[in-house]
């Protein structure tokens, strides 16, 4: 039985600017696939990303590093860093419990209540309930039902 792969995307971008300039990260977004998949995915987000700083870019550029990206935006003065890293998640301390396998047995699509009628029951034929490929009824049981008006 193969597992599937959950990948971080994880983004360092360079925050403040002078002697505060900082480097703070985050994982933006978990990717279930392949590598590809979150690759494309984390290309995707480097490239429509704008950093808070430099308020006045006057170049940016994009590079391939690895398992991601570099994006750096030079300002008037100073340059920024964000690093678009991919990494695969190994453990996560507050992940969601793993949903158990439902498993539902088929509905038996509902059966309209017999009108009262003036032929013998013998003679009655009750109309056949159109499905859908799922199963479901096409025109539901309580559609031009009088008692529920």
């Amino acid at each position: 039985m193969s597992t599937v792969t959950t990948w971080g995307l994880v983004v360092e971008t360079t925050m403040g600017s002078g002697e505060r300039k900082h480097t703070e990260a985050h994982v933006v977004a978990h990717v279930t696939g392949s590598r590809s998949e979150a690759l494309a995915e984390l290309e995707r987000r480097a490239r429509n990303h704008v950093p808070m700083h430099p308020l006045s870019p006057k170049r940016r550029r994009l590079l391939r590093a690895g398992d991601g990206f570099l994006l750096v935006v030079d300002g008037a003065w100073q340059s920024f860093v964000t690093r678009f890293t991919l990494a695969e998640l190994l453990e996560d301390s507050a992940a969601p419990p793993a949903p158990e396998p439902v498993v539902e047995a088929p509905v038996p699509p509902p059966v309209a209540p017999a009108a009262p009628s003036s032929e013998p029951a013998e003679q009655r034929v009750e109309p056949a309930v159109e499905l859908d490929e799922d199963g479901v009824p096409v025109r539901p049981a309580w559609l031009g039902r009088a008692d529920l008006a």
